[in-house]
């Protein structure tokens, strides 16, 4: 086989295909978390701390003012954006809490679902199948 028609196989597979509209999806949804980390949960809990943006806290390194916004700060030196970080780390617990709250219900749907069980065939009815298979059988056999 040459590499295009293997590569064509690997691609048609359904789990590539799965997974390349999972990454599509998850970007998405991680875009949505992110907006709601940033413009709904940060904005009040910054309040809190004084007004600021909280993305832009941060601890001067080289003798900044605190009083600098963040790029401000930077061009003036090294700081240590932990504002950033944080908002960085709560994106990603909320986006893993919200993942595994998904895989719990997945998981409780295939508990959940009732296996398919082969209901016993009732005597009678595989008397007549025998029966039904011997007549087949004579049927077949020449004279």
């Amino acid at each position: 086989m040459s590499m295009m028609s293997d590569f064509k196989q690997f691609a048609m597979r359904g789990n590539v295909i799965d997974l390349a509209v999972a990454v599509i999806i998850g970007g998405a949804f991680g875009k949505i978390v992110e907006s709601l980390v940033q413009d709904v949960i940060m904005p009040p809990i910054g309040k809190l701390f004084g007004g600021l943006d909280f993305a832009n806290y941060y601890l001067p390194l080289n003798n900044q003012s605190t009083a600098l916004s963040l790029a401000e700060a930077k061009k003036a030196g090294a700081v240590l954006a932990y504002g950033n970080f944080i908002t960085i780390l709560l994106n990603f617990l909320i986006l893993a809490f919200v993942i595994f709250l998904m895989v719990r219900l997945v998981s409780k749907a295939r508990r959940g679902a009732p296996a398919q069980e082969v209901a016993a065939v009732p005597e009678d009815i595989l008397l007549l199948r025998e029966i039904r298979d011997s007549l087949k059988k004579q049927a077949a056999r020449p004279l």
